[in-house]
């Protein structure tokens, strides 16, 4: 047998082999291989994570690390746009393969699915009319019957929001977007939610909104992936401390949390 034959028999049992121990160490990596195809679910509309930018395309903090892990797979991106209320039963069922998209690592999520380690740690501010500009200067002010405090729906905005302003008159919203909208229109006085999202909102609308910026909560972001996988929760673990080992992540980080070039080009 000549010496290429044996390259190519020798190359096609380590292929065989790799292929083989996917699917023994990590069902959802061997399908990823197999399709070609790494799916991703997220809602997009969440800045600066992700978001639509005026020529529709799929932008953001997120859409950037999918991007580096579907080629670090050597595999197409799917991103799977998902409403947040139906994101992990959507995981669960194999509508895609790992979440994205500011997912807060909590206790009740951790029964439904597995966590990688944290990517990113953020915590709830309160976005405020401009209004009340001086009258409120901490979060803790609006535990009171007069002001009406909004939030997203099933989010920990929400669980902050009822747990620390239980006084308060308690709004909830599927987008936020639609609820920042009603605290710029004088609707509400404030907007309970994550740090990162709040800043820039703040930073688009300094006339009509106030951003009280310090942190009232502290959450851990994490990828979810579905239950009794570990070499794919391995595999995502090295591939996270790898772009933070060679600049890559703090590049993105400050491209998207740290710097604004970006904002004239989203919707």
């Amino acid at each position: 047998m000549k010496i290429r034959s044996l390259i190519g028999v020798a190359a096609a049992l380590f292929c065989g082999s790799a292929a083989a121990a996917d699917a023994a160490d990590s069902p959802t990596l061997a399908q990823i291989r197999h399709r070609g195809e790494l799916r991703v679910g997220l809602e997009a509309g969440y800045m600066p994570f992700e978001m639509l930018d005026k020529s529709g395309q799929l932008i953001g903090f997120d859409i950037d690390l999918a991007r580096l892990m579907a080629r670090k797979l050597g595999v197409k991106l799917s991103i799977v746009n998902q409403g947040w209320d139906g994101i992990i039963p959507a995981l669960l069922t194999g509508k895609f393969d790992v979440t994205l998209g500011g997912m807060t690592i909590t206790p009740e999520r951790a029964k439904s699915v597995d966590f990688c380690d944290p990517y990113l740690t953020i915590g709830q501010t309160v976005l405020l009319s401009r209004k009340l500009a001086g009258t409120v200067t901490r979060a803790e002010q609006l535990n009171a019957p007069e002001y009406r405090v909004l939030s997203k729906l099933g989010t920990t905005g929400e669980i902050a929001a009822r747990k620390h302003f239980s006084r308060a008159q308690i709004r909830t919203f599927e987008h936020q977007a639609d609820a920042a909208i009603e605290v710029r229109n004088g609707r509400a006085d404030a907007f309970v939610y994550d740090l990162p999202f709040n800043a820039v909102m703040a930073a688009q609308f300094p006339d009509s909104l106030v951003h009280l910026k310090e942190p009232f909560t502290r959450e851990d972001l994490g990828w979810a992936i579905r239950k009794n996988d570990p070499a794919l929760r391995a595999w995502l673990n090295e591939f996270l401390a790898s772009l933070k080992k060679d600049g890559t992540y703090q590049a993105l980080y400050k491209k998207w949390f740290e710097g604004s070039a970006w904002l004239p080009n989203v919707i």
